[in-house]
């Protein structure tokens, strides 16, 4: 099925394209340049799968772009009015000539990239198949739909680590979006979790989801903390969180150790850690979500939602960014 098959018609008989509610910025800038507007459907592609949106993510990254601090790179010229929103999930609305693993009516989440064709603040999202996904039977939509990139991301950082089980892992800013799954999967996979979380809720919320120890890195020592759960240091870390208190935890990593920093996390360390330090991107891919999928199947894996939206609210959704939550933030759209 492809939506340009889907036409409207005004008064006298006129063809207009079919519209959809959607949240744009006509410049980069404020939380007030977010705006509320009907706009064209995005159009789908013959590999392509148009989703009709019913929950998006709001991540930390959100605001960063409405601000313009990606324009340009991806390597792709800025365009508006400009959709945000990397991650979603609701039901297929259309698919693409060559698209036949997904069918029209199932239910979907998806990672997306805002540039070129727009992102998830609005009631259809369009996406190449093989970065959708069906949503496991036992996950409800909102929490499928604040998941994609996070999830993902946490999942290519631990491949990165290559730790085995019973092996030691940091997981620093354990109570944010990446965190939190980071310390479910790290837990699936055996991994030994000290959890460095924000607040006495992130630390309830972390040792709730598994996390072997977990301690606050607002108020208590870290490092303590850490030799306290390995003597002989950590083996690995994972930073979905950057800063001093970041970089002052990472002498607790032993030198033949490892530290993975998803490109984005800022501010990066500014000295040289003993241990590796890599940066990397998530993987997105089918065969990636097909393994997320797999691990969220065979365990009690949960995306914790601290507050969900009405779309045209999203502008107090990017004004809770700057406050203390933990979890995600999530839109219902549809």
């Amino acid at each position: 099925m492809d939506v340009d098959s889907r036409v409207e018609r005004a008064a006298g008989g006129a063809i207009v394209e079919p519209q959809m509610n959607a949240v744009a910025l006509d410049r980069f800038g404020g939380v007030d340049e977010l705006s509320s507007r009907r706009m064209p459907l995005p159009e789908v592609g013959d590999n392509d799968v148009l989703i009709r949106v019913e929950f998006a993510g709001v991540g930390s990254w959100d605001a960063g772009e409405r601000e313009g601090d990606y324009d340009g790179i991806f390597g792709v010229a800025s365009t508006f009015p400009y959709i945000l929103g990397w991650d979603a999930a609701g039901t297929v609305a259309a698919v693409g000539r060559n698209v036949t693993r997904i069918d029209v009516g199932e239910r979907v989440y998806a990672a997306t990239m805002p540039v070129p064709r727009g992102g998830f603040y609005a009631e259809y999202g369009v996406v190449e198949a093989e970065f959708v996904a069906r949503v496991p039977d036992r996950l409800p939509t909102e929490q499928a739909g604040a998941m994609a990139w996070d999830a993902l991301t946490a999942l290519s950082g631990l491949d990165l680590l290559g730790l085995r089980p019973d092996q030691t892992l940091m997981v620093f800013g354990a109570s944010g979006g990446i965190g939190h799954m980071a310390v479910q999967l790290a837990r699936h996979s055996g991994i030994r979790v000290l959890a460095v979380a924000s607040g006495d809720d992130g630390v309830a919320l972390v040792r709730r989801l598994g996390a072997d120890d977990a301690v606050d890195g607002r108020k208590d020592d870290v490092l303590a903390a850490a030799f306290e759960f390995a003597p002989g240091g950590l083996d690995a870390a994972l930073v979905t969180v950057g800063g001093e208190t970041a970089e002052r935890s990472l002498r607790a990593i032993k030198n033949s150790g490892r530290i993975a920093w998803p490109n984005g996390v800022l501010p990066v360390p500014v000295a040289s850690p003993g241990a590796t330090l890599s940066h990397f991107d998530g993987d997105r891919s089918r065969a990636a979500t097909d393994r997320l999928n797999a691990i969220i199947e065979a365990s009690s894996f949960e995306v914790h939602v601290a507050r969900t939206f009405p779309l045209e609210q999203v502008g107090d959704a990017h004004r809770v960014l700057n406050d203390h939550y933990v979890g995600k933030l999530a839109l219902k759209v549809g």
